[in-house]
């Protein structure tokens, strides 16, 4: 491709707000948001690692589920609040295409993980006698390299059909970071093969995953509903809930951008939801499980504890 006449070396992203005072205002606001995201997914991972009672597939799959936070929005936040105190608003396209490889291939990493700790938490609660056979570390490491090789392969098939279009025209984006239907909206190139790439993939990944996590809450509840006492069944369906809300949050915030790309897209709308799952999501996920699990609040009271002597 002659990168001179069919391509451009830099794009030029969109301004937040030309308004000094609202630029501070959410300067603060971005850098305490990120600045969490990074203290608590790290803190979860070096947390995980280190207490011998968390050293169960659950867990582990958590602090793959914290790493995937932390890589995609670092991909996009650290831009963010150098773009909101600089004059200028450029990306080089290897940047470019950088921040769109990793914001894809870990937005798809944790697509996968929620599923397969969908999975985990069905042989945990229904076969919980074979569970350590059957989620032994071989087998996670395999569930593990499926969900890393699943990632990487459609971001870079994204990735590469995008930045092997033409943008001869307008180099400015209409977003915060690169993301793909901006980037399509600016090409002088057909867009058709990405199009259908992005519906194609983006909903078989969307259907699969989705379709894994109700079948193993499906098996879930029965099994949950076989056992005879009301407080067997709150304790089995409480290890739970975490789960299922970081799936409501996540998955929810998906379908509403796929449904969008299937009908009438609008670029305001993806701003504001692109903003959700690259810095919202990340920085409740941690939360959520910490909050809501016994296990991870007792791994925290020892390290508590340890600080104060």
């Amino acid at each position: 491709m002659d990168i001179g006449n069919c391509s451009t070396t830099e794009f030029l992203l969109l301004r937040i707000t030309n308004n000094p005072a609202i630029k501070v205002t959410l300067f603060a606001t971005f850098l305490l948001v990120y600045l969490i995201i990074i203290i608590t997914n790290l803190g979860m991972i070096i947390l995980i690692r280190m207490d011998p009672q968390l050293h169960k597939p659950m867990y582990i799959f958590l602090s793959h589920l914290s790493f995937s936070d932390l890589c995609y929005s670092t991909a996009v936040g650290p831009k963010i609040l150098v773009d909101l105190l600089s004059k200028e608003k450029s990306i080089p396209f290897a940047g470019c295409a950088l921040q769109l490889l990793i914001l894809c291939m870990f937005a798809d990493a944790e697509c996968m993980l929620l599923a397969v700790m969908a999975f985990d938490r069905y042989k945990a609660i229904s076969k919980a006698l074979l569970c350590a056979v059957d989620m032994s570390s071989k087998m996670r490491s395999r569930l593990l390299a499926a969900v890393y090789l699943v990632g990487i392969t459609d971001a870079l098939v994204h990735t590469s059909l995008t930045f092997c279009l033409c943008f001869c025209g307008s180099n400015e984006i209409n977003h915060f970071f690169c993301d793909i239907p901006p980037l399509l909206l600016i090409s002088c190139s057909d867009i058709q093969v990405n199009e259908l790439a992005v519906f194609i993939v983006f909903g078989f990944i969307e259907l699969s995953t989705i379709s894994g996590v109700l079948v193993s809450y499906c098996y879930i509840i029965f099994s949950v509903l076989k056992i005879r006492s009301v407080q067997g069944r709150f304790k089995a369906f409480s290890t739970c809930t975490s789960h299922l809300t970081a799936v409501a949050i996540f998955q929810g915030t998906m379908l509403f951008m796929y449904f969008q790309l299937s009908s009438s897209y609008s670029l305001d709308q993806d701003k504001m939801t692109s903003l959700s799952y690259t810095l919202v999501i990340p920085m409740l996920n941690p939360l959520i499980y910490s909050l809501r699990n016994k296990n991870v609040k007792e791994a925290l009271g020892k390290v508590k504890n340890k600080m104060c002597f």
